[in-house]
């Protein structure tokens, strides 16, 4: 018996060629995709085991041109997924079937260095790591480094609030920016901040930070640059057990240390990165951490001697300096190479990210191994342990039938674990679709709304990036958000090419 397919509409079949015909006229052709082979490049962000074919990826090169492709994604109510490099971990880049995904890998220059005022203007496709290339000769950086700094851009750091090893006493993205270009859905072009520190008014750059690609198309960036630090020491510290590490890290900040950088690697983290990269570990430890200090000379040389008695006292088993910058460096080789150190121990993992009070972090972790126990899962411990931000990497294998469900069903235990200790379900990597069920753990429907009637101030027509971080999409009429345009209530029913 033969099943006859449905075909497609042709008034549908002829709106989609209609718009990607108008699409086409705004960029150079080939900087227009629409052939399942070139889709398949941008099937899926550093979250790969969600995957969907956009209906085109557009890939322009100046703001005017975002400006007019939004305000055609508008006019012809298409759904647009801003990316960046695709490097984030919660789907937050995951592309929609009847949507374009706009890609601004071709933003990728340097505007303008200012030593004077200690900022850089970037475009939002500029890589983390090359801000802090420009400005190294003169002796600046970036203090933001996530450990995908060689890759990820500077606008998804936006989008995400990124932090990094450093983050502990430098902040995240939002402690380090001074100021954004963004093009709203409506297609207008608005600058928020500038080159300094305040601005009048409501504090639009702290919205727009962590937004997550809802609110708007960030097409520049102004964040701040710091001098490099006079002195830095650099201390490996190994412990006998995970909760003596906890311990150690709660007992740093309490007696009012404040380290650069203070991370946590476990024993499987310690031996894959050691076998990667061959970074100089201990491998006779259960849990390592790395602190670093730096500031004056003096200063550094009394807060080292006072973190290496801290972890004499709880019974470390190594207590060592890094003797040089190479060694120093070969430390935080090892920390930043342990994602893909650890993806030669097991077929698939899943990272996962929650922060959680410095204070529960013995026994949280101590939980978590409970947890992965239950589930019949691995799970490799590397994570900003200064500021409680974890990032648990399970392990699975997607071609055995049902690991992935348990691996998605470890990380809801987990993450709601961090939301019951007092903690957030996100540190860095955001909401996306991977935590946007958990919204409800942690917001009230009262607070999700309010929320939610930010994002209708910025895009009453609710085509950025739907479907992620919010459980449940109201319409902004629902909530109070009613504007008549010529007889015509916002909001109507999208087509689906």
């Amino acid at each position: 018996m033969t099943i006859a397919m449905p075909q497609p509409d042709p008034g549908v079949l002829a709106a989609r060629d209609g718009f990607l015909g108008e699409l086409g006229t705004i960029v150079p052709p080939d900087n227009l995709v629409t052939d399942e082979a070139g889709l398949k490049t941008y099937e899926c962000d550093g979250l790969s085991a969600y995957r969907e074919l956009p209906l085109a990826v557009v890939l322009p090169e100046t703001t005017g041109e975002v400006a007019r492709i939004l305000d055609l994604c508008r006019r012809h109510r298409v759904k647009v997924v801003p990316r960046g490099s695709g490097t984030g971990l919660s789907g937050g880049a995951l592309p929609l079937k009847d949507g374009v995904l706009l890609g601004l890998g071709k933003f990728n220059r340097i505007l303008d260095i200012d030593y004077a005022n200690r900022c850089v203007t970037a475009q939002p496709g500029v890589t983390n790591l090359a801000i802090s290339q420009a400005v190294d000769h003169r002796g600046f950086y970036y203090a933001p480094d996530p450990s995908s700094q060689l890759a990820c851009s500077i606008g998804g750091n936006v989008a995400e609030n990124s932090g990094g090893v450093h983050c502990l006493k430098y902040g995240v993205t939002t402690n380090n920016l001074l100021g954004l270009e963004i093009v709203l859905m409506s297609g207008d072009i608005v600058r928020i901040g500038g080159k300094y520190m305040d601005s009048d008014g409501y504090d639009l750059l702290g919205i727009v930070t962590g937004s997550e690609g809802l609110l708007g198309v960030i097409t520049e960036v102004t964040v701040r640059i710091l001098p490099k630090p006079a002195s830095v020491s650099t201390l490996l510290l190994g412990f006998d057990d995970l909760v003596a590490a906890g311990d150690c890290v709660a007992r740093i900040i309490a007696s009012g240390i404040i380290p650069a950088g203070l991370e946590l690697m476990d024993r499987a983290a310690v031996h894959a990165t050691e076998d990667f990269c061959k970074a100089g570990y201990p491998l006779d430890v259960e849990a390592l951490l790395i602190c670093e200090l730096d500031g004056p000379g003096p200063e550094v040389g009394e807060l080292t001697g006072r973190v290496e008695e801290i972890a004499g006292d709880l019974g470390a088993r190594t207590i060592r300096r890094a003797a040089s910058e190479e060694e120093r460096e070969r430390f935080w080789l090892g920390r930043k190479s342990a994602f893909p150190a650890v993806g030669r121990m097991s077929p698939d993992y899943y990272c996962i990210d929650g922060t959680i009070p410095r204070g529960r972090l013995a026994e949280v972790l101590t939980r978590m191994e409970d947890l992965a126990t239950h589930h019949g899962l691995g799970v490799v411990n590397v994570f900003h342990a200064g500021d409680g931000n974890l990032h648990p990497l399970i392990m699975y294998d997607i071609d055995k039938p049902g690991d992935l469900e348990k691996a998605e069903a470890l990380a809801h235990d987990i993450l709601t674990l961090c939301v019951e200790v007092g903690g957030v379900l996100s540190g860095e990597h955001g909401i996306g679709v991977e935590k946007r069920d958990l919204m409800g753990t942690m917001f009230s429907d009262v607070d999700l709304k309010q929320q939610q009637r930010v994002k209708c101030a910025f895009d009453p027509d609710g085509l950025l990036n739907p479907g992620k971080v919010f459980p449940v999409l109201h319409r902004c009429a629902e909530l109070g958000h009613m504007h008549v345009h010529r007889g015509q209530v916002p909001f109507p029913d999208l087509p689906r090419f």
